[in-house]
């Protein structure tokens, strides 16, 4: 736990201290016996493993907490079974979905629930009643999809819809870009089935159905407190929503239990009601000044009856997006029985506003493709324009659609006034914020300031009649400031509910009541105080490789199950579905390598390396993941390590100098002879066999001629030399094995006006040498491939299109002249190789 700066501590009534458990996991055997128990009365999969265990310290907050083991449940029987285990034991309960909570509450120190593997069935969607009944673990673009051909949708939408589950929003009580038109998750819950930690089976829905025993004695107590204490705000989402109990409500304890975060029961199943999407949409884009004066004009749109009102600033969009002139912009959408109808609705709102510059967009296409924008703001919010680090922790505050300007005006100024940065956007029709601040939270005077801001923050969002969260939860960001919003007899009250629901504090401990610190657990504590040595130079990280590993923030874009648009990452975790197989589960691993808890030997790790033995390298995260993670260079810096004086295996060989091979087969003209002996079987398993290749695999066929053959020979097109030069570079795949791809392309970049030439390329000045026991770093590169010759890190092979240079995150705003005081943090855990050798040819390619 972090030491407050400024005096207080958890000990303070102001910072309450949050449950603790009797279950000690210090004691192997203890979490032995809690994994056989669990195993012996489930169906489902039971993993107490590292890697498992590593999968789940992290959500999408700042935050980490070590689980004792992961349950992925096949039905709500297995549920029940594995909560009476863990209350017999002791054991903390935490619900999980995709994990891209922004609040912390998706973590936890118990028996983590991951709905995801099994419990994620559409069970039923009746267009009818325009209903749909859900388990936790389906993802929201699936249900979309089902409710599509009806011309119905989920109102509710947020950002994460390719991989956030219905469990987790209604959990958080989500809301989306949408909600302007459709509402939160709440609105648009009929019933819910929901298991309470002592084995209760229980239907939610109005009229006091499936209320425990003594919620409704406790609500018809405190009915003044309920009709008075609550902001009345669109994006309420703070604390327990105990005000939908109330008669004029329809004491409906559904809509109550949706935004608990999993503290009240679990959830295994839900009734959704269904939406009329319209059949035409446009995109009304709305250039303006500033974001003060976006926001200022948000609240005067919505009379005209818009499915959205996002606001976003030009510090959050790349350049070439093609929007209206503006320094920042109101992504209004209308909907209309046709395009014409949507259209002329767009344009209404157009000649009502006071813009700077207005587009309307009607091609489908051309609207995701700007939509795309706002949704990876999540991500590229992540990093200031200068390339600096920034973080959550007040990721989305609301307030009255009405105060917006003037509460962006007071936010602007408190950071000024603590030397912070952030990029506010978000649903500006709704009154609700999200920004990524450039907290310092790796030296104790930065979580200090951290402290502090948070405070005054809290009080400001107040003071305009807001909510500490708007869309997120509070978790353990926010719930430690409950009472500045709430009041302390509001919070007793949100006590006494949880008393009721979960007597023995079972589900989720320390989120909502009695909550942990919103200091402590900070997941960048546990990383090495100092830098790690690296082979490759990392530029755009400061030359830190525990900065590239801190890219990834878990919003979990790769861990969508289809492709969006031009999008590929990460094919492995659509191959597997597995956690460990995505990009955010391998940079997780990395994480608690650095970290040494869970993982603890360093570069020799196992787990890491079989987590990073099916990533293809394909480089489709570095384009892909908004933060721009590199995990096709952080796996080859692995493997560099990994390998240092060991021997490797043969595919390394094979098919890390595949480059090498292939050219001295084009240069030799052996290609014919080669593809007739791969033509007999037992050749071609006895070559399978020795180059390490899966037997189940069909060796590929390689061209008679190759690309740049081709090229040589070919004719100019008639209109070469009239356009611009483009230069086209043949990989590997397409010179040897499909140089139809090569030409094809040559032939639409010629058509299109354009020039084409090749870049040139250096021929092996030797053919390379299989030796499957050469160890990896010392084994020979061909010139082409090797590293310029230096005896610095830096100078190895750099990821391609680098960032910026960034300051060492470590001390973002401190001078030169001064140092951060030393914090205590554990040792990088062994082996490191003495001095880093040059990189092998296989982390080369």
């Amino acid at each position: 736990m972090t030491d407050h700066t400024d005096g207080t501590g958890p000990s303070d009534p102001a910072h309450p201290a949050h449950s603790t458990h009797l279950a000690d996991f210090s004691d192997p055997s203890a979490l032995s016996a809690l994994e056989a128990d669990l195993r012996a009365r489930l169906r489902g999969d039971v993993r107490f493993d590292a890697t498992a265990r590593a999968l789940m310290t992290m959500d999408a907050s700042n935050y980490r907490r070590v689980p004792a083991g992961v349950v992925a449940p096949r039905d709500a029987e297995d549920v029940a079974a594995a909560l009476e285990v863990c209350r017999a034991r002791g054991v903390p309960v935490v619900a999980r979905g995709g994990g891209t909570s922004i609040a912390g509450q998706a973590t936890g120190t118990g028996v983590v629930l991951d709905f995801t593997r099994h419990m994620d069935r559409l069970v039923e969607l009746d267009p009818g009643t325009r209903t749909a009944v859900v388990q936790p673990g389906l993802v929201l673009d699936a249900l979309q999809r089902a409710a599509a051909p009806h011309g119905l949708r989920f109102g509710p939408d947020p950002s994460t819809h390719s991989r956030c589950t219905l469990g987790g929003m209604i959990g958080n009580n989500s809301c989306g870009s949408h909600s302007v038109a459709w509402g939160t998750t709440a609105d648009n819950i009929a019933e819910l089935e929901v298991l309470t930690a002592r084995g209760g089976q229980l239907r939610l829905g109005p009229g006091w159905a499936g209320a425990p025993e003594g919620l409704r004695e406790l609500a018809q107590g405190e009915t003044a407190r309920l009709r008075t204490g609550f902001p009345d705000l669109p994006r309420r989402i703070s604390g327990y929503a105990l005000d939908a109990l109330l008669p004029e409500r329809g004491a409906d304890v559904a809509r109550s239990f949706c935004g608990s975060e999993g503290t009240l029961g679990i959830l295994t199943e839900a009734v959704v009601r269904l939406v009329e999407a319209p059949p035409a949409r446009a995109l009304a884009v709305l250039g303006y000044g500033d974001e003060s004066a976006a926001a200022e004009a948000a609240a005067g749109l919505l009379p005209h009856g818009p499915l959205t009102v996002e606001g976003m600033a030009c510090d959050l969009v790349p350049a070439g997006t093609g929007l209206p002139r503006g320094g920042a912009w109101l992504f209004v959408e209308t909907g209309g029985g046709s395009p014409a109808e949507a259209r002329a609705h767009a344009e209404e709102i157009v000649r009502a506003a006071d813009v700077v510059d207005a587009l309307v967009v009607t091609e489908p296409a051309a609207q995701r493709t700007l939509w795309r924008i706002r949704e990876d703001a999540s991500g590229t919010a992540t990093r200031m324009p200068d390339g600096s680090e920034a973080w959550p922790g007040w990721e989305d505050c609301a307030v009255p659609p009405a105060r917006l300007g003037a509460y962006l005006r007071d936010f602007r100024a408190l950071l000024s006034s603590h030397g912070l940065r952030g990029t506010p956007y978000g649903h500006f029709g709704d009154g609700c914020i999200h920004v990524r601040i450039d907290f310092d939270l790796l030296t104790p005077p930065g979580i200090g300031r951290f402290r502090r801001f948070s405070e005054e923050l809290a009080d400001l969002v107040v003071a305009h009649g807001g909510s500490l969260s708007g869309e997120h939860g509070d978790g353990q960001a926010r719930a430690e400031l409950l009472p500045r919003m709430y009041g302390a007899e509001t919070v007793r009250l949100f006590e006494r509910a949880k008393a009721l629901w979960d007597p023995d504090d079972l589900l989720n401990p320390g989120m909502l009541v009695r909550p942990a610190p919103l200091d402590g657990n900070l997941r960048f504590s546990v990383l090495p105080a100092g830098p790690v040595d690296v082979a490759f130079g990392y530029p755009a990280d400061g030359g830190d490789f525990r900065a590239a590993v801190r890219r990834c923030v878990g919003v979990a874009k790769c861990r969508t199950t289809s492709a969006d648009g031009p999008a590929v990452m990460c094919p492995s975790f659509r191959a597997t579905g597995e956690e460990e197989h995505s990009t955010r589960g391998r940079a997780r691993l990395l994480h608690e390598m650095l970290a040494g808890e869970l993982i603890t030997d360093g570069w020799r790790s196992t787990e890491v390396r079989d987590a990073l033995d099916l990533c293809l390298a394909c480089k489709g995260c570095r384009t892909d993941c908004p933060v721009g993670v590199d995990m096709a260079t952080y796996k080859a810096e692995f493997l560099h390590h990994h390998y240092a004086d060991r021997r490797r295996p043969a595919a390394h060989h094979s098919m890390g100098r595949l480059p090498e091979w292939l050219r001295w087969t084009a240069r030799t003209r052996t290609a014919p002879l080669l593809n007739a002996l791969a033509a007999v079987p037992p050749l071609a398993a006895a070559a399978k066999r020795l180059a390490g290749i899966a037997p189940e695999r069909r060796l590929p066929r390689l061209a008679p001629r190759t690309f740049t053959g081709w090229w040589r020979r070919r004719k100019p097109a008639p209109a070469q030399g009239t356009g611009d030069l483009v230069v086209l570079w043949p990989d590997t795949f397409t010179e040897h094995l499909s140089p139809s791809v090569g030409r094809a392309a040559v032939r639409v970049l010629e058509a299109a006006g354009l020039r084409v030439t090749l870049p040139p390329t250096r021929p092996p000045r030797r053919p390379p040498a299989l030796n499957p026991t050469a160890a990896g770093p010392t084994a020979p590169i061909s010139p082409a491939l090797s590293p310029p010759a230096s005896s610095s890190p830096a100078a190895a092979p750099r990821p391609p299109a680098p960032r910026p240079p960034t300051p060492q995150p470590s001390t973002p705003r401190t001078p030169p002249s001064q140092s951060p005081a030393p914090r205590p943090s554990p040792p990088w855990p062994p082996p490191f190789p003495s001095s880093p050798p040059a990189v092998p040819a296989s982390a080369a390619v």
